[in-house]
């Protein structure tokens, strides 16, 4: 056991050697304040300005642990080991990595006055991982890899736990069909849209789809469970099931049965979440209605969830998925722009930072959308496959994991989205499915 001594016990201190813990050591970390304590350990960090007669590994702290309440922060960054790192300080290790990592998993800095983007959410660009070019790594895991090492030639007797790599693919279903299940006026108003516009091809595969002559350009879901059994992955599905369709929320309608069938055979199947519409982030009372429905058509209790368009406000929006039941979060990521929100690739507990409290909702952080890559980033699928490749790899080698967003209208069968559907599909069957076949023959 690995013992840290702080001259101050402080929640946010006992909260981010929990997480630390959680990812590097058999055994928990002890914290102590007691030198008596701290001298008779075996293995020992000393987190303070004091000085012991016994050798241990020094890791100098800034103010930021020892604080309460919210204020300016300004990190300063500098290069670390082909990345980034901030709060830099003498001892041990170069900088203060425990408050370094509290800083960004926290997010503390959403807590800060921001910049809002067009959907009224934290805007990336007023991010620090993005202003300082270290959004596409997650400098977390790379600090721990390297602390690890710096404590294992200290101690070399200290046991490390092992971490496995993890692939996780989610899915948003926003809308499950394009033509089918949309009500007699919904599919009027689609047909004299597509004739204002003369658009021939879609009229006529709007009535081809709809006499059943032809599919459904958003129903790829058979088509997806076959790669999923070739690959041997179990994914996550997060349906959006706002009773009331508008604005933002165009979902098939709750009262269609066949979008119950749906959501009752991938509950049957797979791990299910809610999608909270638009709307419950308006009115928090939809939210446990939409839960409370998802419940029921899934037979079974629901405790995950993502938020549409990734719209969620901090601290309200997950106190409201604690309040409601949820336990898994899948929302930490942004709905503008591909990397790492939190900076890191393994799941936490979200800290309240207003209260500053540990909760025990636990963060699913995702690192790429095929949605952020299309209609954000303006990208081909052949630069958004390299870019989901640099992701993938970057995780595996830090036996992290990675988690992506994907939504059945990129990967159906219209024209439109041809592309992305063979670059999904390239990226199943020659990344996912081999890494799961080697797997497969150690274990």
């Amino acid at each position: 056991m690995i013992t840290v001594y702080t001259s101050k016990i402080t929640p946010r201190l006992q909260y981010i050697l929990e997480f630390i813990g959680k990812e590097l050591f058999v055994d928990p970390i002890a914290l102590t304040s007691d030198p008596a304590n701290f001298k008779s350990a075996r293995f020992k960090v000393n987190y303070s300005n004091n000085s012991f007669d016994e050798p241990a590994f020094n890791v100098c702290p800034v103010p930021l642990l020892f604080e309460s309440g919210i204020s300016e922060q300004n990190p300063d960054v500098f290069d670390f080991e082909n990345s980034k790192a901030i709060y830099q300080t003498t001892g041990d290790h170069p900088f203060d990595i425990f408050a370094a990592s509290f800083f960004l998993l926290s997010r503390y800095e959403e807590y800060l006055p921001h910049v809002k983007d067009e959907y009224g959410r934290y805007a990336h660009i007023g991010s620090l991982a993005f202003r300082e070019n270290f959004l596409h790594l997650p400098v977390i895991n790379i600090w721990l890899a390297s602390f690890k090492s710096a404590l294992q030639s200290k101690y070399p007797e200290i046991r490390f736990k092992h971490q496995q790599f993890s692939c996780n693919l989610t899915y948003d279903i926003d809308i499950a069909y394009s033509y089918l299940y949309k009500g007699v006026l919904r599919t009027i108003a689609g047909f004299v849209r597509a004739f204002a516009k003369g658009n021939w091809t879609e009229i006529a595969d709007r009535w081809m789809v709809l006499r059943r002559k032809k599919q459904d350009p958003f129903d790829c879901f058979e088509w997806l469970d076959a790669l999923h059994l070739y690959c041997r992955l179990k994914p996550f599905y997060f349906f959006l099931v706002a009773k009331k369709q508008r604005g933002n929320d165009k979902n098939i309608s709750t009262d269609v049965k066949a979008f119950r069938d749906l959501i009752e055979y991938y509950s049957s199947k797979y791990e299910v979440g809610l999608h909270p519409s638009w709307q419950s982030g308006d009115n928090k009372g939809l939210l446990k209605e939409e839960l409370e429905w998802l419940e029921v058509v899934a037979d079974k209790p629901i405790q995950l969830s993502r938020q549409h368009y990734i719209r969620f406000h901090t601290p309200d929006t997950f106190r409201a998925l604690i309040s409601a039941g949820i336990r898994n979060d899948f929302s930490m990521g942004y709905g503008s722009v591909n990397g790492f929100r939190a900076s890191v690739c393994s799941s936490y507990k979200w800290y309240d930072l207003e209260r500053d409290e540990r909760t025990d909702l636990i963060m699913n952080p995702y690192c790429f959308m095929d949605a952020n890559s299309y209609y954000e980033q303006n990208q081909t699928p052949e630069q958004t496959y390299l870019e989901l490749i640099q992701y993938y790899e970057t995780i595996k080698k830090l036996n992290g994991s990675f988690i992506s967003i994907w939504h059945n209208h990129m990967l159906g069968n219209s024209t439109e989205f041809k592309a992305w559907r063979k670059m999904f599909e390239l990226f199943m069957r020659e990344t996912v499915y081999w890494d799961a076949y080697s797997d497969s023959l150690v274990n």
